[in-house]
């Protein structure tokens, strides 16, 4: 949705709502219900999935003023017609948070936490790329499908990794290999710039290993070219904490981070093959036309 002020998004989700209505969005994994669909509820399901979609676009909007407006994972919750108060129960020892808080509970790891955060921001970026790309589809259709899986995963934490399996899957197969490189240049420079020197491709490794998105990491040096020119790459990763889907592999927060430390050149395709112990993966950086896997990257040998 491209163009709407604050103003009218919050006028939208008023629209939406009703007071005798059963559903109501709420952040899965603390329970709070953010603004500005607080305090709102929902005559079905489908209406509070768009309210929840309206929330999301209206909560990027603010962090374009305030980066630290933390990231929810939005939900869709049902309550029961006899609940007379006209609201979900709600736990009075659940600790209020405020705009600038971080929406991680106090029992998550610190190592956990940082894998959740990252998650939110790459999630986060990209949502405001489709959003002020106008690729309104997409970005329904990512949101649609992270309701459904919020609806199956019990673990709060599993959730943002299943938003950007879906959010790999939805890109890809909606969107051109050169769109979504686009988006994928547009949605690093919405990140922090990188504060080192290090080569592109470590500094992309070493941050996702740090983050908890891979246990561990090996690399071949780049190939070149008569020229001089780098090439490609070869890296071997194990523990990847995202998985396969119809015998492709997410590789969306790979390419992201990677093309944040290295915009003015960033992978061209990426191919990759199961291995002992986890994916080896090819990232190629020369000019190709055969521009694959940005996003999702065919595994070797499957359908």
């Amino acid at each position: 949705m491209v163009g709407p002020t604050l103003i009218d998004i919050r006028e939208h989700i008023d629209a939406l709502a009703t007071e005798d209505g059963q559903y109501y969005v709420r952040c899965g994994r603390t329970g709070d219900r953010p603004v500005p669909a607080a305090g709102h509820r929902f005559s079905d399901r489908a209406t509070a999935r768009a309210a929840a979609r309206a929330t999301a676009q209206y909560r990027s909007a603010l962090r374009r003023y305030d980066p630290q407006v933390p990231y929810y994972d939005l939900i869709v919750c049902e309550t029961p017609r006899d609940d007379t108060v006209g609201h979900p129960r709600e736990s009075s020892e659940r600790p209020e948070h405020r705009l600038s808080d971080p929406v991680v509970p106090d029992s998550t790891t610190p190592a956990r936490r940082d894998l959740v955060e990252f998650c939110h921001r790459v999630a986060g970026a990209v949502f405001e790329t489709l959003s002020s790309a106008g690729y309104d589809a997409v970005e329904r259709a990512v949101m649609d499908a992270y309701f459904e899986l919020a609806e199956t995963v019990d673990d709060p934490d599993e959730l943002c990794l299943c938003l950007l399996e879906s959010m790999a899957s939805e890109l890809r197969g909606s969107l051109s290999p050169g769109e979504q490189a686009e988006v994928l240049t547009d949605a690093a420079a919405r990140l922090d710039s990188p504060r080192d020197d290090d080569d592109p491709l470590d500094a992309t490794l070493t941050a996702l290993e740090q983050r908890g998105l891979i246990e561990s990491f090996t690399r071949s040096p780049y190939s070149v070219d008569r020229d001089g020119e780098e090439r490609s790459a070869v890296v071997q990763i194990s523990g990847y904490v995202l998985s396969p889907r119809d015998g492709r592999l997410p590789v969306l927060p790979l390419t992201l981070e990677l093309c944040r430390h290295h915009a003015e050149r960033s992978s061209r395709s990426v191919q990759v093959t199961a291995v002992d112990g986890g994916w080896q993966l090819t990232f190629a950086l020369a000019d190709t036309e055969d521009q694959n896997g940005l996003v999702s990257a065919p595994i070797d040998g499957e359908v």
